[in-house]
């Protein structure tokens, strides 16, 4: 005789409930770590990426720049007499797609800058990432 083998509806509902459960277990444990990763990304920018080409720009020229613009394009020989610049190669923007909030002299930093994001809501509150905390 001849004996055909294949799976029976009860082994595929097995393996369906195994997999189910498998999924059940690891799915939450993912959720919420992209925002997490977001938020570290964000902090890495403001406290390594940026702050080094605002140095930078501060050796070269005496003074943070007034705008974040101008790590990117010479302001002039007025504001920056020794630009050596592009210091950062495109425009810097947090990890939600919106400009990083600079300002000097800074209120919070009043001897340099504060730099930061506005978080995933893009308001002022308690999700942001700021260098001054």
């Amino acid at each position: 005789m001849n004996k055909k083998s294949a799976f029976t509806l009860v082994e595929l509902m097995l393996v369906v409930i195994i997999i189910s459960v498998l999924a059940a277990m690891v799915v939450p444990r993912l959720t919420g770590r992209s925002e997490e990763a977001k938020r570290g990304v964000a902090k890495a920018d403001i406290e390594s990426n940026l702050a080094t080409a605002l140095k930078l720009y501060e050796l070269d020229n005496g003074k943070f720049p007034a705008s974040l613009d101008a790590l990117m394009t010479n302001p002039g020989s007025s504001e920056a007499p020794n630009w050596k610049g592009p210091y950062i190669e495109k425009k810097p923007l947090d990890p939600w797609g919106r400009p990083f909030v600079y300002k000097y002299p800074g209120t919070h930093r009043t001897y340099d800058y504060d730099l930061s994001s506005l978080g995933r809501d893009g308001v002022e509150g308690t999700d942001d990432v700021v260098n001054w905390e």
